[in-house]
């Protein structure tokens, strides 16, 4: 990224002319500095390279949204569950285990999760992005054949990392303190070794407790870099990216319930402040080659190995009655193991008044995740001699009205479970061989794509043709499948203008499941068909710009939890066949000198169109994990002149309207509220400083989201009113 710090009055002449010849692209500039103030960016013109598509958004036949570092910073995002979906139209966080991972659910399923253009989604992660370390944000809805066929048609989201730019040497360091204890410290530093060699390095450290007692999070980041030109044509970028969490047992933020949502203080926790802290450790090592053989054609290769390894326990009950509970303890150890390679080419040429954008690829991928959750023993007593028979007055039971704590925070439990005589975890043998095949999910895959771009009429009509072939093999919990499918892809898009397009996209995307149903069979592969329509428009020489699309997705082989499932069942039942519908607007960027707004709008529908189990499952039921309105904002004003210079002010809000509930079966029917939540903020900057204080909940609402299991409900609840106060420095 660079930095250009000019006079006003050439700003506009300057950007102009730069984008009329070409000669500066959007992603090159991060802000620009007008006589020591700040205009924001919340625009990107065209992806990362790891998108592999090479073109401005506004020509590719498909919504795809770009969430820019600087209002991650306006909105000071810490991590990819803090808040960040708040950007893209129809995007939501589903079931959360407090800041471990981050499932995100758009277009009625889960969006698989991408870091620099390599699929690092497992069932159990990744590790919730740190913002330290990332650029930007891409999110791409519906199937995207050219990064992954082999997933949900919801789409993808995918984690643009930092990287070396050239330049000499600048940076930033901030400190944030915020409500709970959060004690936060960043640091960025990039410069030019050589003429031929960048480095840059990002550090990070974060304490922070939680708005519920004996809860904490904390996080540490290292993430060095480099960038090395081996010739003139030919690039190759290191880095590394280690992250370490060391937080509460996962689970400590649930709150059970039979009585429904939102019943207990939204400081509730049922968690035991003795517990040992769950730790995970992440390291991530990427290294891309790229070679322009020419203007026109260009080679990417890349190589990515992630593991993370996981050591912890969660809570959750063993049996309820009414306001009492047993709490178990599972220990909870983890490797996860995942290695890619890939490669693929750009290129460009031009048969007659037709050109051809060609991309070429081949992905490889191996997944393992290995777990021991096998480990575990009560809390709570059952009675005085603990033989599974409840007293009457339930004396030994965790009563949920009390929490049991003293008034020192020490847990009040019984005989050999009391919290501070733990039962040891045995870890004598491998994890390889406590987990075995029964807690192991082994996954590989390949595929191979091609897709040819056509332009007519100068390039304002464009067709694209693409198909991909994708082969996996999958051993799943024990359960073994291997499916392979060839994915079509289909796309137009029309200039009406330079500043104005629309299109066409029909997708489809694959993905085998390891759903077990309660008789031992096994179920086919997801398949599913997207159809797309939209509008890309430009609006003031590109400073904001809007999309507006809609869009219907068919699923076949759809599958849900068995609603028969006991606690600890995870039976599934077929639904059959499912249709996902709606329309999506979002609007991003500078409306006017200084007021900066990012606006979206989703109306979401998933209903089953075709059921198998009619009884249980009747046509038009909706299929868990959406709300069918979804709206969010957020609006900056920058003083640009006068003794306000520099001082602005940030509101924003998210609305998420007739919500259905997180994936799971049960037998209540309880509905949850609508979640209302407004944010604001005030900030002052110059060319070198910033200071932002921002205020979350502005309303203290009680804001929540669950879902019912078997016979009782369980939910999560956001935090009350809380601020943030950071202060930076760039040099």
């Amino acid at each position: 990224m660079k930095k250009i710090t000019i006079g006003a009055a050439l700003l506009t002449s300057l950007l102009s002319f730069a984008q009329e010849k070409d000669t500066i692209k959007s992603n090159d500039i991060e802000e620009v500095i007008v006589n020591g103030k700040y205009y924001k960016k919340y625009v990107e013109k065209q992806g990362s390279s790891s998108l592999r598509l090479d073109e401005d958004l506004i020509k590719i036949p498909q919504n795809i949204s770009i969430i820019t570092s600087r209002a991650l910073e306006d909105q000071q995002v810490t991590t990819l569950s803090d808040g960040v979906l708040r950007n893209v139209a129809g995007a939501q966080r589903l079931e959360h285990w407090g800041d471990m991972y981050t499932r995100v659910n758009m277009r009625g399923s889960r969006a698989a999760a991408f870091m620099n253009g390599v699929n690092v989604t497992s069932n159990w992660g990744p590790l919730s992005e740190d913002m330290s370390f990332v650029d930007h944000i891409e999110f791409i809805k519906g199937p995207s054949g050219f990064l992954m066929s082999n997933g949900e048609p919801s789409g993808i989201y995918n984690i643009v990392t930092k990287k070396p730019t050239g330049n000499s040497l600048n940076g930033s360091a901030r400190v944030t303190l915020g409500s709970f204890n959060m004690y936060r410290g960043e640091a960025d530093v990039d410069t030019k070794i050589t003429d031929k060699v960048a480095f840059r390095l990002n550090l990070m450290a974060q304490n922070k407790n939680s708005f519920r007692d004996y809860e904490f999070n904390d996080r540490y980041i290292i993430n060095p870099s480099l960038k090395v030109n081996l010739t003139d044509k030919t690039t190759l970028t290191a880095e590394y990216i280690y992250q370490k969490a060391k937080m509460s047992e996962v689970g400590s933020a649930y709150v059970f319930s039979f009585d429904g949502y939102a019943t207990r203080p939204v400081s509730y926790t049922h968690t035991d402040p003795g517990i040992d802290p769950t730790k995970v450790d992440n390291n991530t090592v990427n290294i891309n080659l790229q070679h322009n053989f020419n203007e026109n054609w260009k080679l990417t290769s890349q190589l990515t190995y992630v593991n993370e390894y996981t050591m912890g326990s969660d809570i959750w009950p063993s049996n309820f009655e009414g306001n009492y509970m047993i709490r178990r303890l599972n220990y909870w150890e983890a490797d996860n193991t995942m290695k890619f390679g890939q490669v693929f080419l750009n290129g460009y040429v031009k048969t007659g008044g037709v050109s051809h954008k060609i991309l070429a690829g081949l992905d490889l991928g191996s997944k393992k995740y290995m777990a021991d959750w096998s480990q575990g023993y009560n809390l709570d007593k059952y009675n005085e001699n603990d033989d599974y028979t409840a007293p009457a007055d339930h004396k030994y039971w965790y009563n949920l009205n009390t929490n049991n704590y003293d008034s020192n925070g020490t847990g009040l439990y019984f005989g050999p479970n009391n919290s501070k005589n733990y039962l040891a975890f045995d870890g004598s043998k491998p994890l390889s061989v406590r987990a075995g095949a029964g807690s192991t999910i082994d996954q590989n895959y390949t595929g191979l794509y091609l897709q040819d771009e056509l332009g007519f009429l100068d390039d304002k009509l464009r067709l694209t043709i693409a198909a991909r072939y994708t082969n996996v093999k999958e051993n799943n919990y024990g359960t073994k499948s291997e499916a392979d499918k060839i994915t079509p892809r289909i796309g137009i898009s029309y200039s009406i203008d330079e500043s104005m397009s629309v299109y066409g996209l029909y997708d489809q995307a694959f993905v085998p499941q390891a759903a077990i149903f309660r008789d031992g069979s096994t179920v086919k592969p997801i398949t599913g068909n997207n159809m797309e329509i939209g509008v890309k428009k430009d609006w003031l020489g590109g400073k904001w710009n809007t999309t507006i699309s809609a869009y219907n997705i068919i699923k076949n082989n759809a599958t849900v939890n068995d609603p028969a499932n006991s606690p600890g069942e995870q039976y599934s039942i077929l639904l059959g066949k499912t249709r996902v519908q709606g329309v999506e607007f979002d609007l991003k960027g500078e409306i006017t000198r200084g007021f900066n707004a990012i606006f979206n709008y989703a109306f979401t529908e998933n209903k089953i169109i075709e059921s198998n189990d009619p009884k249980n499952n009747p046509e038009g039921k909706r299929v868990p994990g959406y709300a069918k309105h979804t709206a969010n904002g957020w609006l900056n004003y920058t003083f640009t002149d006068g003794l306000l210079e520099g001082f602005g002010l940030s509101f924003g809000g998210t609305y998420l309207g007739d919500r259905s509930s997180w994936d799971w079966g049960g037998t209540n029917t309880q509905q949850m509220g609508d979640y209302v939540k407004f944010d604001a903020g005030a900030s002052w900057e110059n060319s070198k400083f910033r200071v932002g204080l921002n205020v979350f909940n502005v309303f203290n609402r009680y804001l929540y989201s669950g879902s019912p299991y078997g016979n009782y409900y369980y939910y999560q609840a956001d935090a009350p009113r809380n601020f943030r106060l950071s202060i930076g420095y760039k040099f």
